[in-house]
């Protein structure tokens, strides 16, 4: 048979999945029982699509967890996933603390009063980028073997699971609780009689969830059917080789496939040449779920990886596309790494591990910085979200389906990246143009052919061939029911529905390059008003082209049925600023370049220091009032905006953002020429010789190095800086250390981003009277050390280039 370019045929719907053969269940009462079958998971009997966000209670100040929470919810995520880390909690033997930032239970309250899940990873041994994994000194000087049923360990770990259970103690399903489900161990590729030892003695603990998960990846053997397998992929790593390149595995992920394994994850720690088990042995049986969908990347100091917004974005759709029923993030929330009583709490060479990550930053380059700063992969993230949202009970259950005409090997750039998830009669196309550092090329006149079973028919669209830009990524819908209304297909990616005065509104996000078109079922149309392009009938169809996407993009339709269904669609960048929530009484689109947040009555804004503008659909019945700041209504498109304005002060006149300032971030000018004085006291003297540790990896250069051969800066804070306000570092060098006082405070390894310090963290008092050190080293030329080429040789130079104040204002939105 001749394979025909962009042609792929949907089968006939399987038969029914694989149910009853695992022992995940609710206890008898739950109102939206959870239960998993051998191809989706359901909630109150309907297929359910969680996505999971990673954020460490334990490396964030308690204090900014409730707000951090939302921000977290208003991205898309509905369940927190966090590391229960041993060392932080019991870093002296006997001394078990749940206080201040450590403090479990708070944090999985929080989660349950914002209707967020909570997936609690018990460890023992978490990983995490933590000294010993997370494993306290004191267990590893015992006579035990970790990780094993050796007897002597058990016997310490039940007892940390007796603690963690009594801090999750009613906040179990059957308490109304928000716990959906407990990760066992992690990365235990070899031993699944332990993994089920640990099951079992976190349930004689008292922990319950109706899900018990473990990590999949590098062929783990499980315990059968006791855990639910989680896959995970990442656009980069930090532990491969310095100068191993882009690893192939991380290449596989921009390639829609129906591989689940990944076996670099974890592959630093375990022996490559060795399998647990055969790659997806539980494609029969169990979903395809993931726990550890890259949301950014740590850096290490022989490896620091760059990651960018549509690297994240990229892989989160292709993984929806490839047939991911939960979609799972690793990081979604950076945070720092506490300070330890007794040793520094990283993952080092000083503990036998073959990586050196920074002392204290855990940003991770994730879609919510380690302040809380919005990245653009946040927003990315939040657009596919939204449409998991309002849509995932629609594609979960779909079948993955391959065009016939697919990549020829890793190395292919030139065949287009696409598939599409059926049912039989209905669909979403994914399509993929965009990897990291090796572009993709446009595709000139593309059009796709999606055979549905023949009672369905052939789509073939859209009516005219496009160019797929290099870059892009996007989902576009197949014969999509819209309250009676059947869309064939439009170019334009679903976002989400809204009730809009009495009729449904589908809100769609244009491709940037690609003009929306809108393929209407006739038979289903009784008239169509649009505010521009045209409506041309077609065969069965009418064809709506020429559309201007925007906040005015409404196209109209009466069904035959006699329902009001509204296509709105946005261009590709205002979709990007929408924020879907209940706000004033009812559920509303927002669109803002500020961060937004909802919280009960109120909404918050995390933007600009002097002015916030928002659009609302629908409006609410008063314009609503804006704490301390005047505010004026607008029309914008079928949208309602609103601007507010603040009265300013000396400090608060707003420029532009600066470079590698993210949504919301306002440089603030100060008296004296605009940006932080930085103040030379030391230059830096030769860069230290290369050292090497654990698989004769590049160590991180030792302390007295920064007391001797750094470069040294002081930068003074001035008094009235707004809460939340960042110093932002322009730097070249290799290792930067912040200091207040004599007490490390931050620190970096460069590759050749900024790097931003929580003023907020600081010791207030000290560092008004002493200010904040920086203090830089050089990067030796022989150092075994991956940079990023953006960041070329500019770490040989030992340097401070530019230090701003980056503020943020939180604005609170009320009923008017």
């Amino acid at each position: 048979m001749t394979t025909r370019p962009h042609h792929l045929r949907v089968p006939a719907p399987a038969g029914p999945p694989l149910t009853g053969h695992l022992p995940f269940a609710d206890p008898p009462g739950v109102p939206d029982p959870i239960e998993v079958n051998s191809r989706w998971l359901t909630r109150g009997g309907r297929p359910w699509f969680p996505v999971s966000g990673e954020f460490h209670y334990s490396r964030y100040p308690a204090g900014e967890w409730e707000e951090e929470l939302l921000k977290v919810k208003a991205g898309g995520v509905t369940a927190v996933a966090a590391y229960i880390i041993w060392i932080h909690h019991e870093e002296i033997e006997g001394r078990v603390r749940f206080d201040g930032d450590r403090d479990l239970r708070r944090f999985a309250e929080l989660c349950a009063r914002h209707g967020l899940d909570f997936v609690p990873r018990i460890g023992p041994w978490c990983h995490a980028e933590v000294r010993n994994g997370g494993l306290p000194d004191w267990l590893l000087a015992r006579d035990c073997v970790p990780r094993t049923d050796d007897p002597a360990y058990l016997e310490a770990v039940r007892g940390w699971f007796a603690a963690v259970a009594e801090q999750l103690r009613g906040l179990d399903r059957a308490h109304g609780g928000p716990i959906v489900a407990i990760q066992i161990e992690n990365e235990l590729y070899d031993r699944p009689g332990h993994l089920l030892t640990l099951k079992r003695m976190a349930q004689e603990a008292g922990l319950s969830a109706p899900l018990w998960t473990s990590t999949a990846w590098g062929g783990v053997r499980l315990p059968p059917d006791e855990l639910l397998p989680l896959y995970g992929g990442y656009t980069e790593t930090f532990w491969t080789e310095a100068d191993g390149g882009w690893p192939d595995t991380c290449r596989t992920h921009f390639f829609f496939t129906h591989q689940r394994d990944d076996e670099s994850i974890g592959a630093d720690l375990r022996p490559t040449t060795v399998r647990g088990g055969e790659a997806d042995a539980f494609a029969d049986r169990f979903p395809w779920a993931t726990c550890e969908l890259g949301g950014g990347m740590a850096v290490s100091y022989h490896r620091r990886p760059r990651v960018d917004a549509d690297d994240i974005g990229a892989l989160g759709l292709t993984k929806i596309g490839c047939g991911s029923v939960w979609q799972g993030f690793y990081m979604f929330h950076g945070g720092t790494n506490p300070a330890g009583e007794l040793t520094p709490l990283q993952e080092s060479h000083a503990t036998g591990s073959p990586n050196d990550l920074p002392v204290l930053t855990y940003d991770f380059q994730a879609p919510l910085g380690e302040y809380g700063q919005y990245r653009r992969s946040y927003h990315e993230l939040r657009l596919q979200h939204l449409m998991l949202a309002d849509f995932g009970h629609r594609i979960a259950p779909m079948e993955s389906v391959l065009p016939e005409l697919r990549p020829t090997g890793q190395g292919d750039r030139e065949t287009l990246r696409w598939a599409v998830r059926g049912d039989g009669g209905s669909g979403f196309l994914f399509v993929n143009n965009h990897q990291p550092h090796e572009p993709l090329p446009d595709h000139p006149d593309t059009s796709f052919t999606v055979e549905f079973p023949s009672d369905a028919g052939t789509l073939t669209l859209p009516s005219s061939p496009v160019t797929v830009p290099t870059g892009a990524y996007f989902c576009w819908p197949l014969r999509f029911d819209v309250a009676g209304l059947r869309l064939e297909w439009a170019t334009a990616q679903p976002v989400c529905r809204l009730d809009l005065d009495g009729r449904t509104v589908l809100v769609l996000a244009a491709v940037d390059g690609i003009a929306p078109e809108l393929a209407l079922d006739a038979a289903t149309v009784t008239s169509v008003s649009t505010p521009s392009g045209h409506t041309t009938p077609v065969a069965d169809r009418l064809l709506v082209t020429g559309l201007r996407p925007g906040t005015d993009a409404l196209v109209e339709v009466e069904t035959a049925a006699g329902e009001r269904v509204g296509l709105l669609v946005l261009d590709a960048a205002t979709a990007r600023t929408a924020y879907r929530g209940v706000a004033w009484g009812a559920e509303r689109l927002v669109l803002s370049e500020a961060g937004v947040v909802f919280d009960r009555e109120e909404v918050r804004l995390h933007g600009s220091t002097c002015a916030v503008s928002f659009a609302v659909l629908p409006a609410p019945p008063r314009a609503p009032a804006v704490d301390g700041a005047v505010v004026t209504e607008s029309a914008d498109g079928v949208f309602t905006r609103y601007s507010a304005r603040a009265g300013t002060t000396a400090h608060d006149a707003a420029v532009p953002n600066g470079p590698g300032a993210g949504t919301g971030d306002a440089v603030v000018r100060w008296a004296g020429g605009g940006d932080a004085a930085v103040v030379p006291l030391r230059p830096a003297g030769p860069a230290p010789e290369p050292t090497t540790g654990v698989r004769g990896r590049a160590s991180a250069p030792a302390e007295k190095h920064f007391d001797s051969t750094a470069a040294e800066y002081r930068i003074d804070v001035p008094d009235g800086l707004p809460p939340g306000t960042l110093l932002r570092l322009h730097w070249t060098g290799d290792v930067g250390r912040a200091y207040v006082g004599d007490t490390l405070v931050a620190d970096q390894f460069f590759s050749g981003q900024v790097w931003d310090i929580g003023l907020d963290r600081l010791p207030g008092e000290t560092l008004r009277a002493a200010g904040l050190r920086l203090r830089v080293l050089p990067s030796h030329p022989d150092a075994a050390v991956y940079v990023p080429r953006e960041a070329g040789d500019s770490g040989r130079t030992a340097a401070v280039t530019r230090a701003e104040w980056v503020t943020a204002r939180t604005w609170a939105v009320r009923p008017g």
